[in-house]
């Protein structure tokens, strides 16, 4: 275990520099300590740091805005950049937005030690970028489609390229429903269109079947019905992920294929597809208590929602061999001082790099002359937010 836990890479954020991103000007900001604190009002920006973070991740960042409401008011583009001590080496990465022309739009920009990479997952040779937010709070009880890009956030941390394949099958999915709206009744179209969406949903159920599993077995091993953040019992709801389990990835696809084409009248009048890994649901349960985790407290719901991070993130760690970065937003204000010293202590397990905010200092005393503490105003970063 200790030799397994030497392996993994710690890679730690030096230093953040933004200019022109949400609410900053410029900012340029030194990190000593793997626990970081921004504690400010509501407003001041705290969430902008974090959001300059999670876009080291692909994707749209913990906000899931379009790139250009990132840009400063008034500014015609912004620029991020980090300095990454890996141990034996440091990297710099950045990604930004350049002001486009009089007839050209902004671009999106990523590079790796000033040199140009195609996109940000690129990045994930570097660093993991993991996040939960308040936004969350409400997964468990909300919408199927809030949790089913959980899921997929949750595979992205592990495979960098499970975003380009969501939005395969989002673009195939697209092309068919345009197709049927159109009436149109060539064979030949419809037959390759619904074979790209057949072939990229079932890549995307078993990424997102692969990661459960994994997670599953990663919580079942360290399962503990006393800890203050339960553990969870995950499993995905849908037809395509059910048939995984039981028959060859092949023979799904040839499955689904023959549905699309049997159910075309019927989603050309609904004016979508019905079926597919798109109407799927993640069903999670309080383990310990063996309750639908949405039938749970709100207390409970948000103490089973961190634990679950927290054993993603332990996953993260032992698939990529690097422990992520991860960002928690307002998190420590909704648990009772046991619960937010229990969270602190699994920091130290974790042993990657964690930002924290809040608005009240206090709850982070205890983390003094363990973290950096920076006071958050507005446009500025000061030390010195935990008194």
């Amino acid at each position: 275990m200790l030799e397994q836990a030497a392996a993994i890479a710690r890679p730690l954020v030096r230093k953040l520099t933004l200019a022109d991103f949400r609410s900053y000007a410029a900012l340029d900001c030194a990190i000593a300590a793997p626990l970081v604190v921004l504690v400010g009002d509501n407003g001041a920006g705290k969430t902008n740091i974090l959001e300059a973070l999670s876009l080291f991740s692909p994707g749209r960042g913990l906000r899931r805005a379009e790139i250009g409401e990132c840009v400063r008011k008034g500014a015609g583009g912004f620029a991020v950049s980090i300095e990454l001590d890996a141990g034996d080496h440091c990297t710099q990465l950045g990604h930004g937005l350049e002001p486009g022309g009089p007839e050209q739009p902004p671009t999106r920009r990523f590079r790796i030690d000033r040199a140009p990479v195609a996109s940000a997952r690129a990045f994930a040779d570097h660093i993991r970028v993991l996040w939960l937010t308040p936004s969350m709070d409400g997964l468990f009880a909300g919408p199927a489609g809030e949790r089913r890009r959980f899921v997929d956030r949750l595979a992205l941390g592990v495979d960098a390229e499970h975003g380009a394949r969501v939005s395969r099958f989002e673009r195939a999915l697209r092309n068919r429903n345009r197709l049927l709206e159109e009436g149109v009744s060539d064979r030949r179209w419809l037959d390759a269109a619904e074979g790209e969406v057949a072939a990229e949903g079932v890549a995307v159920a078993a990424a997102r079947q692969e990661m459960v599993m994994r997670l599953r077995a990663l919580i079942e091993d360290n399962r503990d019905d006393n800890s203050p953040f339960p553990w969870a019992n995950m499993t995905l709801a849908g037809e395509l992920e059910q048939m995984l389990g039981e028959r060859p990835a092949a023979q799904v696809e040839e499955h689904f294929r023959a549905v699309l084409a049997g159910s075309r009248r019927r989603d050309a009048s609904a004016g979508r597809t019905l079926s597919g890994p798109h109407t799927s649901d993640l069903a999670v349960r309080h383990g310990p208590k063996g309750e639908a985790a949405r039938a749970c407290s709100t207390g409970e719901q948000k103490a089973l929602l961190t634990g679950l991070v927290l054993a993603h993130a332990r996953l993260v760690a032992a698939a990529s061999g690097m422990a992520p970065l991860l960002l928690l937003d307002e998190i420590a204000a909704h648990f009772d001082p046991i619960r937010r010293e229990a969270l602190f202590a699994e920091f130290a397990q974790l042993g990657g790099q964690v930002w924290m905010s809040g608005a009240d200092a206090s709850v982070f005393a205890s983390l003094a002359g363990r973290a950096d503490m920076l006071h958050v105003t507005p446009g500025k970063v000061e030390r010195g937010g935990v008194g």
